[in-house]
């Protein structure tokens, strides 16, 4: 058998615009995990986020994995294990919450199990709704951090442009701090270091002793595009961004509503 490794995104690619997942798409994946190949849910979410979504998918057996906080950990679903953590500093986390604060965005962070953020906003309730994760408020967000996170995630709901414009505006400090993106048009990331999901690919393969070349990454969004790049195939679904569109190797004839992963599976692994 030619073992292949799937990387999937959720949101927008695996997860249909309600956060639910197909009839078809959950045959495909369980079709192919029982062939012997492997699911790697990718996601800019946290672990305890993605793992809700592995559990209910039944993605606990062996050969499932998932990288968390877009390539900032990598998790292994049936052993319920973190593999790999990467950080950003205590001073990179505070200063991100203090120039947010300054432009007027609404930001958050994590602990292991909840989001950790200055106050309740709309912004806070969105993605508290889509997450389904708690939160806990603090004036100063390091007083409930036991550790350093793994991502600052900036939300703007009605002005994206703002986003943008911050982004641009802060480029230059961000250079050797922390690497910046957006994962979609209302969601602006700041992770580690080099950290993207494309290194999560790299990461994870070559703790798995797997051979790049068996790899086939399916996303929607700009976060998404680094994976696609480090995957020996890399597929855009039909609601992708044109940019990631651009970047694939293959664009599904259905969208992220109408089964686009059970397409990739029954192309590209099956």
């Amino acid at each position: 058998m030619n073992h292949k490794i799937l990387f999937v995104d959720l949101d927008a690619t695996l997860l249909s615009d309600d956060k639910t997942v197909s009839e078809e798409n959950r045959a495909a994946i369980q079709k192919m995990l029982l062939a012997g190949h492997d699911i790697v849910l990718s996601t800019g979410r946290p672990v305890e986020s993605g793992r809700a979504v592995a559990r209910e998918l039944e993605l606990t057996r062996p050969g499932c994995y998932m990288i968390a906080f877009n390539g900032a950990v990598l998790y292994d679903c049936a052993a319920d294990r973190v593999l790999l953590k990467r950080s950003l500093p205590i001073e990179v986390t505070q200063e991100l919450f203090e120039r947010a604060s300054k432009a007027g965005i609404y930001a958050q962070t994590y602990n292991n199990t909840e989001i950790i953020t200055t106050r309740h906003t709309a912004e806070l309730e969105y993605y508290r709704k889509k997450t389904g994760l708690s939160y806990k408020l603090s004036a100063n967000v390091l007083d409930l951090l036991e550790e350093e996170p793994q991502k600052v995630l900036m939300i703007d709901l009605k002005n994206t442009g703002r986003l943008a414009r911050f982004r641009e505006k802060n480029l230059e400090w961000e250079k050797g701090k922390c690497t910046s993106f957006f994962s979609c048009r209302e969601y602006l990331e700041y992770c580690p270091l080099d950290t993207s999901k494309g290194t999560g690919v790299s990461c994870l393969t070559k703790m798995l002793n797997l051979p790049l070349d068996c790899t086939v990454a399916v996303g929607d969004e700009e976060n998404d595009i680094a994976m696609l790049n480090a995957a020996h195939i890399g597929v855009a679904v039909k609601n992708a961004t044109p940019e990631v569109k651009a970047a694939a190797d293959y664009v599904t004839e259905h969208d992220n509503n109408h089964n686009a992963i059970a397409e990739v599976i029954e192309r590209f692994i099956l």
